[in-house]
């Protein structure tokens, strides 16, 4: 992923085909006042898959400054690179396949999680050979059905991970689970898996397992179950400033603000008349004599093809800003806005296209993106490709 920090954001911004701007401000700030919503509660800040798309390493740096004192990734690769950029504090690594170099990990000081004896063996491995005690996080499948222990194994992997810990091998400094419904406060599932995780921290403990913390709430809990937060809660979507609850509660009303605006230029104007088919298929056909406007970004970027006459965009042109949907089918590098026929919208190759940002200046936002393809906005932010360059701003 091409990375650019601009001291001057506008003139820098002006000679880029595309991008995506991050303002580092606003994920110290998010991060900022999550820590007000959970406290006593420690913050991780999850930063895995990129920063969800706003840049790993930058994306930690700005949530250390905002105060979170522990970092989220999923692979061991994230980690590594984490430290590698001289990145400090608490990093928890959650995701691994058997035969992954974990000693990596534990010499860089990496907190693991083990779901499994399995996992345990090859840390305690791990460790043994690097001749140093690892860190680890247990846990407990509460209801998700995805990583973590089942209730009938819980026994066994707290055993595992207590008898390892007896030989010096590593150190039990966690005990974890996650939310199916973090989003929906008053689902009976999320107090169902709040009581499931207490009787396994209860087990765990009175086998001798004493966890310095407990998580279990991710963005949607953390806002909405305050008593899912525990030791420590896990901030994802929240710290790049989206709800996970929009239909219930905006960002703003969290008081988070989106650090992500994604924008292009236009490429090329050209006039057409009435019944001109639009881009592949033709799914799009112009009703009246219209000029079309041809944006130099597509789905090898991350453009969703479901976004042909559904999502729009924002253009700014020199007489004014303009809304619009995009018109057919979203190319591979490429897809066409219908700009309309009033002469008095003077756009031209060069103007700025907005995707989506804050929604400050009447653009769409991640969520309204969301909206239109019928998913999440966590999708939206994501899958924005490495050819598109992240621009920091307020580095």
């Amino acid at each position: 992923m091409a990375a650019v920090t601009l001291r001057d954001p506008e003139l820098g911004a002006a000679r880029l085909r595309a991008a995506a701007h991050i303002e580092l401000g606003a994920i110290s700030a998010n991060v900022s006042r999550i820590r007000e919503i959970v406290g006593p509660a420690q913050v991780m800040a999850v930063v895995k898959a990129e920063g969800y798309g706003h840049g790993l390493v930058q994306s930690a740096r700005a949530a250390q400054a905002g105060g979170a004192s522990w970092l989220g990734v999923a692979f061991l690769e994230e980690a590594l690179m984490l430290r590698a950029a001289g990145i400090g504090g608490r990093i928890l690594c959650w995701l691994a396949v058997p035969g992954e170099p974990l000693g990596e990990a534990v010499m860089a000081d990496v907190d693991l999680s083990a779901s499994a004896p399995w996992m345990v063996a090859e840390i305690a491995n791990a460790a043994l050979t690097v001749g140093r005690v690892a860190r680890v996080h247990l846990k407990i499948d509460t209801g998700l059905s995805r990583g973590g222990a089942v209730a009938a194994d819980w026994s066994e992997l707290v055993v595992a991970a207590l008898s390892a810990e007896a030989e010096g091998y590593l150190k039990i400094v966690g005990v974890w689970s996650h939310l199916v419904h973090g989003d929906q406060p008053t689902h009976p599932t999320t107090a169902r898996q709040i009581a499931a995780f207490s009787e396994a921290l209860d087990f765990a403990w009175r086998e001798g397992a004493h966890p310095e913390v407990r998580h279990l709430a991710n963005s949607g809990g953390l806002l909405c179950v305050p008593d899912a937060r525990f030791d420590l809660v896990r901030a994802g979507l929240a710290v790049y400033g989206l709800s996970p609850i929009p239909h219930e509660r905006s960002s703003e009303a969290f008081g988070l603000r989106p650090a992500m605006t994604l924008t292009a230029r236009l490429a090329l104007t050209k006039e057409v008349p009435a019944g001109t088919g639009v881009s592949y298929d033709h799914r799009y056909t112009t009703t009246e004599a219209t000029k079309l406007g041809l944006v130099p970004m597509g789905y090898a970027d991350g453009i969703d093809r479901k976004a042909a006459n559904a999502a729009d965009v924002l253009i700014r042109g020199r007489s004014g800003n303009i809304r619009r949907t995009i018109s057919g089918t979203i190319c591979m590098d490429q897809f066409i806005v219908d700009l309309g026929p009033d002469p008095a919208d003077d756009f031209a190759a060069g103007d700025e296209v907005v995707l989506f940002g804050p929604g400050d200046q009447g653009e769409p936002t991640a969520q309204d993106w969301a909206d239109a393809l019928g998913t999440i906005s966590y999708e939206i932010v994501t899958r924005i490709g490495v050819r598109v360059p992240r621009v920091y701003e307020g580095a």
